[in-house]
């Protein structure tokens, strides 16, 4: 519901409040949005507020530098097509066994705060016992050249971050500068990247509460849809290709459909965060210790194949 909106230089200011109570927006959790619950479509610079005075976003356009753009996307791509059915909620799927939820392409770069199955099980079968979960994610272990090539947009939406949220911004550097298990020079441990997925109604889990979420698209080929929205105050954004989305992800979120208009079209969205685990986990850790643990995990996997 829009209370009232605004103008300050190119920028527009928006205050809304919600369009219903939290009760209804618990029935409305891990459902997928249709084009006619969301009234406003954002295209252009601006910031929400809602009726307290508390930021909800802050959109701008055409910020991202387009060789750091391509270069992540280039180097990229390839991995983030793989296909995973370990998603939960944000896919619309709550079954018990993981297996029988869709299969969506979704991913995760630089670490992560729990080993997979495969990893437990040689472990077990070593007699391995590690003093922490904390691990680098396979991206990282497969195509360490290829992460190097995505560092300059990484910082580059650090950077942003810094600017257009310096309140969350400076809680969060503070946690990550504890931590050397990072994305060097970043408030970020973790990248999650999407490609043509639509995100059911959720809220984010696992990162840093005093954090700021933020959303970066890159797209190849024409399609319609895939606004960001905040469904229970009725509005989303169209980010594109260049633009930057920093947002409150502890509130309820979710994408429109997706129509794809082209056959090789690709809708890549790129989610940085610090994941909070990881920062309790290793806080107190040194550089020298991530490395030894680094260089561990590596020889397990050597062996395994």
């Amino acid at each position: 519901m829009l209370i009232k909106k605004e103008k300050k230089g190119n920028v527009t200011i928006y205050h809304v409040d919600k369009d219903y109570d939290d009760d209804k927006m618990e029935k409305v959790m891990d459902k997928k949005l249709k084009p006619d619950d969301i009234k406003l479509i954002i295209k252009d610079d601006a910031d929400v507020y809602d009726k307290d005075g508390k930021i909800l976003l802050r959109f701008r356009k055409d910020k991202l530098k387009k060789a750091n753009v391509d270069a992540f996307y280039d180097n990229v791509i390839d991995f983030a097509q793989n296909e995973t059915s370990n998603r939960g909620s944000a896919s619309s799927s709550k079954k018990k066994n993981i297996n029988d939820n869709p299969k969506i392409m979704t991913n995760i770069l630089g670490y992560f705060d729990k080993f997979s199955a495969r990893q437990k099980m040689i472990f077990k079968k070593r007699g391995f016992k590690s003093t922490t979960s904390v691990r680098e994610t396979r991206f990282n272990m497969d195509y360490p050249d290829n992460f190097k090539k995505l560092v300059p947009l990484i910082k580059e939406i650090d950077n942003y971050y810094k600017k257009f949220a310096p309140a969350e911004y400076a809680k969060q550097r503070r946690k990550a500068n504890q931590t050397p298990f990072k994305i060097t020079g970043t408030s970020f441990t973790t990248v999650t990247t999407n490609v043509n997925f639509q995100t059911a109604v959720h809220t984010d889990k696992g990162d840093d509460e005093e954090g700021f979420g933020n959303l970066v698209v890159i797209e190849r080929g024409k399609y319609k849809g895939g606004e960001t929205c905040f469904p229970q105050y009725g509005i989303g954004v169209d980010v594109r290709t260049g633009d930057v989305l920093f947002m409150d992800v502890h509130q309820p979120h979710a994408n429109l459909p997706i129509e794809i208009e082209e056959p090789d079209t690709k809708r890549l969205s790129i989610v940085c965060y610090l994941r909070k685990n990881i920062w309790e986990q290793t806080k107190n850790k040194t550089k020298k210790y991530m490395e030894r643990h680094n260089k561990t995990l590596k020889k397990f996997r050597s062996e395994k194949k």
